[in-house]
């Protein structure tokens, strides 16, 4: 990497946009460039004196600043168009005259900084958060809990975060509804349902559970949320999403302990699932656990 490279890569590295090889990249060379080391230093002071005035930026902006970008790329349709723009880019941004340089370095940094406190509102969560709303977050990245009760969350906005506080306050019990609906990591969505299973008196956290039970590709996500749901395995939408769980859940485990649950109801549509269960059912322990349950209700295991 040379130095107008690493240069450019500064400007990237403070967005967190740069790749784990990339930022290993510059900060290699940096540790061998004093010139660059003094540059860095400049973009550091002005990034401290820009933050002193910041503001909390609307939430999902960055992901929405990519979408919009996409949009805009995608709208030079034209080849002479495309080409017109790509030559003006490297002209003044990529390669720019010498005494743009330090001008065209601030700019952008400030454009970046400011954006960010004038671009209109909107929820990237908003099926997840219900009526509150949603921290302003682009992605959260980890949760977990200390013995005190506090729960950790760090978060990206434009650049990552960190907040802490108890499961009662609105933006931590937000982020970690956001969390349990990232496709992206199913640790983290672990570790989000582990944390919500103990507040299902929330009817939003047990929405969040519901919707983890019936769709999250992850069977250990589906057994922390039945976890949490256990003491409202007589509610009528519980009760009909551990039917649909026991009918089409790929994992054994899951099955078993939606079947478990199920059996704390001795209602008529409890055995008659049972009954079509042993009908159909390859898994031995599973046929063998529905027979036996269904001998302790004094029911038939054949249905009529």
């Amino acid at each position: 990497m040379n130095c107008e490279e690493a240069r450019q890569f500064m400007l990237l590295a403070g967005y967190g946009e740069l790749s784990f090889e990339e930022e290993e990249a510059l900060e290699l060379h940096v540790a061998s460039c004093p010139g660059c080391q003094s540059e860095r230093a400049g973009y550091v002071s002005m990034e401290s004196l820009l933050a002193q005035a910041e503001l909390n930026p609307p939430p999902g902006l960055l992901a929405r600043c990519r979408r919009d970008l996409a949009v805009r790329i995608g709208e030079q349709s034209s080849p002479a168009r495309r080409f017109a723009f790509s030559a003006l880019w490297r002209r003044w941004v990529v390669h720019p005259p010498m005494w743009l340089r330090p001008a065209g370095a601030f700019a952008m940094l400030a454009i970046g900084f400011f954006a960010a406190r004038f671009v209109p509102d909107t929820s990237l969560f908003a099926q997840f958060a219900g009526p509150a709303e949603p921290a302003s977050v682009a992605r959260v990245r980890l949760v977990n809990a200390a013995e005190s009760g506090q729960v950790r969350v760090l978060y990206d906005e434009v650049r990552q975060r960190e907040l802490t506080g108890s499961l009662q306050d609105d933006r931590i019990r937000s982020m970690l509804i956001s969390a349990a609906a990232d496709p992206s990591d199913p640790g983290l969505r672990v570790d989000t349902m582990d944390l919500l299973k103990n507040h299902c008196e929330r009817d939003e956290v047990r929405q969040v559970l519901l919707h983890a039970l019936r769709n999250d590709p992850n069977s250990g996500v589906r057994l922390k949320a039945l976890d949490g749901l256990k003491a409202y395995a007589r509610e009528p939408e519980t009760l009909q999403a551990l039917a649909e769980v026991v009918q089409r859940d790929d994992n054994p485990g899951v099955r078993v302990q939606a079947i478990d649950l199920l059996l704390q109801n001795r209602e008529p549509e409890v055995v008659g699932l049972l009954q079509e269960l042993l009908r159909r059912e390859e898994n031995s322990y599973i046929r063998s656990r529905s027979q036996k349950a269904l001998s302790e209700m004094k029911a038939s295991i054949d249905t009529f």
